[in-house]
């Protein structure tokens, strides 16, 4: 079977029509997320519009696919592998606190998310992939299916996008699950979709600081790391590596001070 690469992310696909938004969550704390909510959707609208005079509707085509790069780049994907698949992440990092001691740091314990397709979106549309992360914290965790619904509805994608991106009953396409099987093994679960990529339990290879700007979470938590993961024995789908980039939010406070014993964080990531 053919090696292959799995990157991770949250996503939608398409066809034409206007978006009904759900409600923005009124308590993210970024002083710009409605400006960049009204970025996205705006943008949104100039592709729907671009698209009535084009010749040719665009390809799904994950070749076509850059790696998107942090000031320290994380090591490139392993000769031979081909992109295998783009998830839009949206869940929460989860952690741990020792309650005797506000000083204490937090310990990261797993974390929990729902994948969506965004392969031919980020593939297609790689200028609005790159805002999939940060537009998605602007909206609950409750909200997500209208969320990807609404964007679905908005993009030009031909028919031939649709059993790749679109479930049969939804509008939004899910990938998979995200979700830790102990403490040291990330677990990607993409046999439960229609696609049965595969599984995908993994180990960390490398990881490098979010960039600077990108996206904060709800309560302007930082971005957490990109990281490089390795897959190990028992995966399937020949599945190798995973890659998490372009996070939002998820970090944790810098101390337990007033925290719970256990708390989550919520985020996203390609």
């Amino acid at each position: 079977m053919r090696a292959s690469l799995f990157l991770s992310a949250l996503s939608v696909s398409s066809v034409m029509a206007a978006p009904v938004l759900p409600e923005i969550n009124a308590n993210s704390a970024h002083a710009d997320s409605l400006k960049k909510v009204s970025e996205y959707f705006n943008l949104l609208a100039v592709k729907v519009q671009q698209s009535k005079f084009e010749s040719a509707v665009p390809t799904c085509d994950l070749s076509k696919v850059a790696m998107p790069q942090a000031p320290s780049p994380l090591p490139a994907p392993s000769f031979g592998l081909t992109l295998r698949h783009v998830a839009l992440g949206r869940g929460t990092q989860n952690y741990t606190c020792d309650t005797t001691n506000s000083s204490a740091i937090p310990v990261a314990n797993g974390a929990v998310a729902s994948l969506f397709n965004a392969s031919c979106i980020v593939s297609a549309y790689p200028d609005i992939g790159a805002m999939l992360s940060g537009v998605s914290m602007n909206f609950n965790l409750s909200d997500l299916a209208s969320v990807a619904s609404s964007i679905a509805k908005s993009l030009p994608v031909p028919p031939s996008f649709l059993k790749q991106t679109l479930a049969p009953t939804s509008g939004m396409a899910v990938s998979g699950a995200h979700y830790f099987t102990n403490a040291s093994t990330p677990f990607f679960n993409m046999d439960a979709s229609q696609w049965k990529i595969g599984e995908a339990p993994c180990a960390k290879n490398n990881s490098t600081p979010a960039p600077e700007a990108a996206p904060r979470g709800q309560q302007g938590e930082k971005a957490v790391a990109w990281l490089k993961l390795i897959t190990r024995p028992g995966a399937t789908g020949g599945l190798q590596e995973v890659y998490r980039v372009e996070t939002a939010g998820g970090s944790a406070p810098e101390t337990c001070e007033g925290m719970p014993e256990a708390f989550e964080v919520q985020y996203a990531a390609q």
